[in-house]
């Protein structure tokens, strides 16, 4: 493992004044933004947000993947400047996709695989017949990560150049309490909901709903919000599980109630059968992917700079350590790695310093030529 290809926190603090002045020279812009809807290839109605500002998107079309029971208006929290906002500041045009496990469609039971045949593939046709470009650059998070790093791995988005990962790509690593709780609870509850919705912690609509949330309220006591507390009950075992709330603002701790809803049970069973196995696994039998997504070279020329937060309760800093060691055991000194000493999860996008200490290394590899 090379290390001109990690960034690690002593790197971080190094280059942290630099970040700080590049920050602050990000000019106030005037956006504008347009809804482009697409047809995923079952059928599925799903949308593009296109932004732009008033600077010419001269660097060409970045694609952002939210994660799951989310919406693409996760990147968008209330801090001083957003990922969206630093990427148009830098000549970037942004579409935002809303896959089907976006929170703005009505539930659906849907796994990695649908999203990775039917959506992302032709979201980035998509893109690249809007804006007439030929290659796109894509920035994924969490269950967006995955299962767009599913169709890379199967060579479906060959459009696709630059890729930031973060969290978690093909290396499935949780702690331990979260796997047990996963195989435990999962049998548990299945026969009784076919969805957990952070939601309930505003209003509980059955039985069992009133019941899990209740066992939120008798075990969790970070904060006061409890859609934040049922968030981390969904994903996880920590107290806090997707972010330290330290790194949150106050505005952002409230809009995050909100932000999260319905995920369907089924997806946590092909998750579970991932950590089984310890990487991305298919389950619904396509040829379109493999079985194991180890199992053979990947199908995708694209440079990928994977991130992770230390500190991550939801997937561990370790799994994107392994996916970066696979890539670059079959292209050496191609890839990066950066892992950030003061995050988790989701506060690498909405924490109220990621402006500072997360966004400028991302602009960074995007800017790198491919």
């Amino acid at each position: 493992m090379s290390n001109g290809c990690i960034s690690l926190a002593v790197v971080a603090k190094i280059r942290l004044q630099e970040r700080t002045s590049m920050s602050q020279e990000l000019p106030r812009q005037n956006i504008t933004e347009r809804v482009v809807n697409f047809t995923a290839g079952d059928g599925l109605e799903c949308n593009l947000i296109n932004i732009r500002g008033e600077r010419p998107a001269d660097k060409g079309p970045v694609i952002l993947v939210h994660g799951a029971g989310v919406r693409a208006n996760i990147f968008r929290a209330p801090v001083d400047a957003t990922i969206v906002d630093f990427l148009v500041g830098h000549g970037y045009d942004v579409w935002l996709e809303n896959w089907r496990a976006s929170i703005d469609f009505a539930p659906n039971r849907w796994t990695l695989d649908q999203a990775a045949i039917y959506d992302h593939p032709v979201a980035v046709k998509t893109v690249v017949k809007e804006t007439g470009w030929d290659s796109v650059k894509a920035i994924i998070h969490c269950q967006g990560s995955t299962s767009f790093m599913m169709s890379a791995v199967a060579g479906l988005v060959p459009e696709v150049k630059t890729i930031i990962a973060n969290a978690v790509t093909l290396h499935t690593i949780v702690p331990a309490t979260a796997a047990i709780k996963i195989r435990v609870a999962l049998p548990m509850v299945s026969p009784f909901i076919d969805y957990l919705d952070p939601q309930w912690g505003i209003e509980a609509p059955t039985v069992m709903a009133k019941l899990i949330t209740l066992f939120v309220r008798m075990t969790h006591h970070e904060c006061d919000n409890l859609v934040c507390r049922m968030a981390s009950f969904t994903y996880g075992t920590g107290f806090p599980t997707l972010w330290r709330h330290e790194n949150l603002n106050p505005e952002t701790h409230d809009w995050l109630k909100s932000e999260f809803a319905h995920v369907p049970l089924r997806f946590f069973q092909q998750m579970s059968r991932c950590l089984s196995r310890g990487n991305l696994v298919s389950v619904e039998g396509k040829q379109e992917l493999p079985e194991d997504f180890l199992a053979d070279p990947p199908q995708t020329d694209a440079r990928i700079a994977f991130f992770a937060g230390e500190l991550n309760r939801t997937f561990l800093a370790e799994g994107q350590r392994k996916s970066f060691d696979y890539f670059n055991s079959y292209r050496k000194d191609y890839h990066s790695l950066h892992v950030l000493p003061e995050y988790a999860h989701l506060d690498i996008f909405m924490g109220k310093n990621a402006s500072v200490d997360v966004f400028p290394l991302m602009v960074a590899e995007l800017d790198k030529p491919n």
